[in-house]
């Protein structure tokens, strides 16, 4: 899990270099379907460290949503 979410973040990082130097661009669909697939912390790191994306409320908003979801679920499957 660590490892999937420190790929989003990067991804999300790499995406804001890319969008500062006019270059091509990782979809938004993509970054958000990687945060919903379980990198909600990496999405939400990459959001709200990197700056990337604060400007979209898919992302400003949608983003955190998603990583509220993955720990309310997390939390359920592992309650005794």
């Amino acid at each position: 899990m660590l490892a999937y979410n420190s790929f989003v973040f990067l991804l999300y990082a790499v995406d804001k270099r890319r969008a500062k130097r006019g270059s091509w661009r990782i979809a938004e669909a993509t970054l958000l379907w990687l945060a919903a697939l379980g990198g909600g912390v990496g999405g939400f790191l990459g959001v709200y460290l990197v700056r990337h994306k604060t400007r979209k409320l898919h992302f400003a908003l949608g983003v955190p949503l998603l990583l509220a979801a993955q720990v309310g679920l997390l939390v359920w499957r592992l309650r005794p």
